[in-house]
């Protein structure tokens, strides 16, 4: 994904603004810690953030941000899980978001969930990706097509 977001200085002729995919630290660990215990999350996910502190993206589309397992965990400590499935004990994580409000949950079985509305309060879902990599290639073509055609992407 980085080689897209630096494709974009080669297109437009000046450095995306605060577009950054930052690499995780040593808090970004102690908050992977802390959110394996909870038993939420899934695999991949502890994965990424072990590896990835965060994505800020804020030249695609509205922007797109993929959270920092602290902001995870402070939204978690909060607010408690998201429930996704009215039929399920809450059990989701809110890992991202866009400009529009709109939150991305993740389930303990790995599946990602666009709310339809910028609120939790009684949030509607869509199913936006099957699994995290999944939802993180779109994210990639959306960079990818905003890239190409100077238009905005959209996740």
């Amino acid at each position: 994904m980085s080689e897209l977001v630096a494709g974009f200085e080669a297109k437009h002729g000046f450095p995306p603004g605060p577009n950054e995919i930052r690499s995780a630290g040593e808090d970004d660990a102690d908050a992977v810690s802390t959110l394996s215990d909870t038993g939420l999350p899934h695999v991949d996910l502890l994965t990424f953030y072990e590896h990835i502190g965060e994505i800020d993206l804020a030249d695609v589309g509205n922007g797109y941000w993929v959270h920092s397992a602290e902001t995870v965990l402070d939204h978690l400590r909060e607010y408690g899980p998201v429930g996704v499935d009215d039929g399920r004990d809450p059990s989701g994580l809110v890992i991202a978001s866009d400009g529009g409000g709109l939150l991305f949950v993740i389930e303990p079985d790995g599946a990602v969930f666009r709310t339809r509305t910028a609120t939790l309060d009684e949030p509607e879902f869509d199913r936006a990706a099957d699994s995290l990599r999944q939802f993180l290639e779109l994210l990639g073509r959306s960079v990818a097509r905003s890239i190409d055609t100077g238009e905005p992407g959209y996740l």
